[in-house]
């Protein structure tokens, strides 16, 4: 691909996370993941977005060594995900893994026990777990037992449970799925701790905010290909420029104000609920255009500059919304837990 090409140089100078190329993954007569290539730099926040079916769950899992790829390869800080699982595995933590042993034991008892099956010393298992549950505002459910746990909780110890030996890569799948937006905001700030700390981040999310707001890069897939790749800003800049919206006070003034528009910006404009809206290509000439209405008595109600949003790249790119991939998610999560077993 051509993100491929354009990164080769970077490439040269090593510090991949992840380094993904032609993945293929086939469930039956359905090819989930068709060719996906992947770059993640170390130290980043990678975000993995796309519509229904399009294979982003089943590429994560090929990842995180869950599914076996049926074609391609893929390296996690240089190695092999199928030739080498074991040490990848050592050098991962995923969420979305009910961190469990027993339904019946409290969070303080699980993290324990990850804790100690990680090689944690008892007085070290201790102290993570009340640090994490602390950090993850579970510390008042602590002892409580975790068929009691509501499903924001639970995501909140998924993750607690995936940083016990904090990972140089982690892999998030839908992170704050199920979360109020105070602990949403906390899980964020969380993730860019972890960042700072050294960690990489790979998350998939069905939230476009929460990818804006995190991702320095975002991959686009769509029915198994990755159709864009850039950061946020780059994916929004593909999709068009800024809009500029008016409101004029007097309607009697709109039809004036279109040609004003259209001949001092030098673009088509279009009127709808009373409201003026043309693309921005030169911000410069906005100030040209306040002092033409001005100059013609046209008084403005309400201005507004408006970027493309991330919803209007899904929208223009793959033509649906983003949401889980219901048969996707069905076949994949079927094969883990075979691999599981």
């Amino acid at each position: 691909m051509d993100q491929l090409n354009r990164r080769d140089k970077e490439r040269k100078q090593g510090a991949w996370a992840v380094e993904a190329r032609g993945l293929v993954k086939t469930f039956g007569e359905n090819r989930a993941v068709d060719g996906v290539d992947l770059l993640v730099p170390t130290g980043t926040i990678y975000g993995v977005l796309g519509p229904n079916g399009a294979g982003k769950t089943t590429t994560i899992n090929m990842l995180a060594t869950l599914l076996r790829p049926d074609g391609g390869s893929a390296k996690i800080f240089g190695h092999d995900v199928v030739k080498e699982s074991q040490i990848v595995r050592q050098l991962i933590g995923v969420t979305g893994q009910y961190a469990s042993v027993d339904e019946s034991l409290s969070a303080t008892e699980n993290l324990i026990i990850f804790s100690r099956l990680l090689g944690l010393g008892r007085a070290e298992a201790r102290q993570k777990t009340a640090d994490l549950l602390e950090e993850f505002g579970l510390s008042e459910a602590a002892k409580r037992p975790l068929k009691n746990f509501s499903g924001g909780m639970r995501r909140r110890l998924d993750l607690a449970a995936s940083l016990i030996a904090q990972p140089p890569l982690i892999f998030l799948d839908e992170p704050t799925t199920g979360l109020d937006p105070r602990t949403r905001a906390q899980m964020w700030e969380t993730i860019r701790r972890l960042v700072k700390t050294g960690s990489t981040i790979l998350l998939t999310t069905q939230y476009l905010d929460e990818a804006d707001q995190l991702a320095d890069r975002v991959a686009v897939i769509d029915r198994g290909h990755v159709v864009a790749e850039g950061t946020v800003d780059e994916l929004k800049a593909s999709v068009g420029t800024s809009s500029l919206h008016l409101k004029i006070q007097n309607s009697r003034d709109i039809e004036q104000a279109c040609r004003i528009v259209e001949q001092v910006l030098k673009v088509p404009s279009a009127v709808s609920a009373g409201q003026i809206t043309a693309p921005m290509a030169n911000a410069d000439r906005v100030t040209d255009l306040l002092i033409s209405l001005r100059e013609a008595g046209i008084l403005l109600a309400e201005m507004s500059v408006q970027k493309p949003t991330l919803d209007e790249v899904f929208l223009t790119i793959t033509g649906k919304g983003v949401s889980e991939n219901e048969s996707e998610s069905s076949d994949s999560n079927k094969k883990i837990e075979e691999a599981r077993v």
